[in-house]
């Protein structure tokens, strides 16, 4: 199952660092908050990426590139003009960086790396937020339920749209969220079947807004609640608050081994 990487958008929330790189590829303990979120989905197995890329994608696609370059120590021979690389470690990764236009929306861009992904259930998130959910968990409760879309849902009160959720899981629709909320909101983490492709007209879709509330009015959309972390980094506050976890040896998301 291939997972589908949102990781386009301009990132104006966090413009002190995001004129320079993509929000994505901005960075938590030394690594881009993407490569976190893909080692946590790796820890579960799921090593076929495909990045819905955009503004700025040349990072993204230099960062894989020289993947080594960031990861290893490495001895330049200039008189030689060769290169060695000491204790390389290679993830067991596959990812296909694809442009999929600077002003496109988000649902714009799922639609258009759907030759990647094919006729197949795929995973999507955000490439800005990380959590501690259980990806095989997630997959598990996504094939059990037999619906198009399963997404999921986790409690914060924060400025996020949220949920109405039923008793059975099923989300029924969608309203704004005031600090003193105590419902859910959209977190990311999804499992999709190809069907969703079909609710999603251009580039200017937001994935949020028509198809998600189509998905809902069909029946066809589940929650997922995740009682544990998330975090998304759409501020310099919320970057500094991952950094500062990261730095302690203690941060949530960590679930991998080093």
């Amino acid at each position: 199952m291939k997972v589908v990487l949102l990781a386009g958008g301009f990132g104006t929330r966090i413009s002190e660092e995001s004129h320079l790189r993509p929000k994505p590829m901005i960075e938590i303990g030394e690594k881009p908050i993407l490569w976190h979120i893909m080692k946590q989905y790796s820890h579960y197995g799921f090593n076929d990426f495909v990045i819905c890329a955009g503004y700025k994608q040349h990072v993204i696609k230099e960062f894989f590139a020289d993947y080594f370059l960031h990861t290893s120590d490495i001895t330049f021979d200039l008189q030689t003009n060769s290169m060695e690389v000491h204790d390389n470690f290679a993830e067991p990764w596959k990812v296909t960086v694809v442009d999929t236009g600077l002003n496109t929306m988000t649902g714009g861009r799922v639609k258009r790396i759907r030759r990647y992904v094919g006729d197949e259930p795929f995973l999507l998130t955000y490439g800005d937020g990380v959590s501690d959910v259980d990806i095989g968990k997630l997959v598990e409760y996504h094939k059990q339920h037999g619906k198009y879309c399963t997404m999921t849902a986790t409690n914060i009160g924060q400025r996020f749209g949220v949920l109405e959720i039923e008793e059975n899981g099923r989300i029924s629709g969608f309203r704004e969220k005031s600090d003193s909320d105590g419902s859910m909101i959209n977190a990311g983490f999804m499992v999709c079947e190809p069907q969703v492709f079909d609710y999603i007209e251009g580039d200017s879709t937001v994935f949020e807004k028509a198809p998600l509330e189509n998905l809902a009015k069909d029946r066809q959309l589940v929650a997922y609640k995740h009682d544990g972390f998330w975090q998304c980094m759409d501020t310099q506050r919320e970057k500094q608050k991952l950094e500062e976890m990261w730095a302690s040896g203690h941060a949530p998301w960590k679930v991998w081994e080093d």
